[in-house]
């Protein structure tokens, strides 16, 4: 809490002014704007043809062959999988989404100290960091519509789980397989929108910011049921492991160029306890 001090006649007549300790504001708890994904089949995964337009797509934006010299997108058997109905945010959750959460819980807001960071090994100096800290449990305010970044994989449980005591409803992470069904639609396509990588439809390095922008400010790249910032924006977290203390992460982000791995089919992992700028999250609800 912060001080707040205010002029009044009894403060006045006392020959100063009145202060208190004040909380932070409180900001409005958002709707949560859901999208139905029915039950049935769809396909998974990529075949020989969508991997190698992948690696081409990099090798022309990187000028050379590192992600297929290291195999990146050899892990994506393509499959038929079948899903039960359910129900997934249409955009991920918001710095004043999880804003409300931190206020009402006292949760740590998302920020790390430079040796935390400099820990991870990431080719990102912690400078470019610190436009995403928070210093308390208000965000920045310039990014209130932005995708919260810098949560670990705990922290996007844990807002799970005060989300379903706010509601009485079920809200968690997407399976791995959840999330793809609903950014690719059934039919396999290799981008939301279709085949044909289109660097106007997402926020990636191609022709974005770099940096996180308001979520959905792509509307052309939704998925066929209406799913947004699906390629590029943020990597999400989903509740499938990828390991000890890992999880599967998907749809790319701000960060990459090509853009191969912003395909739902791409496969990418992160340790539980990273707290990244390029990793947000989106949640299911189960239950109407």
């Amino acid at each position: 809490m912060k001080r707040q001090c205010r002029v009044t006649i009894a403060a006045l007549l006392l020959g100063g002014t009145l202060c208190a300790m004040v909380p932070p504001p409180v900001l409005a708890q958002p709707e949560a704007a859901l999208i139905d994904i029915p039950a049935g089949p769809f396909i998974m995964g990529s075949d020989p043809e969508e991997r190698e337009t992948a690696y081409r797509l990099d090798e022309a934006a990187y000028g050379h062959s590192v992600t297929r010299k290291n195999g990146w997108y050899d892990r994506e058997p393509q499959r038929t999988v079948v899903l039960d109905a359910y129900q997934i945010q249409s955009v991920p959750v918001t710095n004043a989404a999880y804003a409300r959460f931190l206020q009402d819980t006292g949760h740590p807001p998302p920020a790390v100290d430079r040796t935390t960071w400099d820990g991870y090994g990431l080719i990102h100096p912690y400078e470019r960091a610190l436009p995403y800290m928070w210093e308390t449990a208000m965000p920045p305010p310039d990014r209130l519509d932005h995708p919260v970044v810098m949560v670990s994989h705990g922290d996007a449980r844990a807002y799970a789980r005060w989300l379903s005591r706010q509601t009485g409803k079920t809200w968690r992470l997407p399976t791995e397989a959840e999330w793809e069904k609903a950014a690719r639609g059934t039919d396999g396509r290799y981008f939301p929108w279709g085949n044909r990588f289109d660097p106007e439809k997402l926020n990636s390095h191609d022709a974005g910011p770099f940096a996180t922008v308001p979520v959905g400010s792509f509307p052309d790249g939704a998925s066929p049921f209406g799913l947004l910032d699906a390629a590029g924006q943020v990597f999400e977290w989903t509740s499938t492991k990828a390991g000890d203390a890992r999880h599967i992460v998907k749809g790319g982000s701000w960060d990459d160029r090509g853009c191969g791995v912003c395909r739902p089919a791409a496969r990418h992992s992160r340790p539980d306890d990273i707290k990244h700028i390029l990793v947000g999250f989106r949640l299911v609800r189960d239950g109407s």
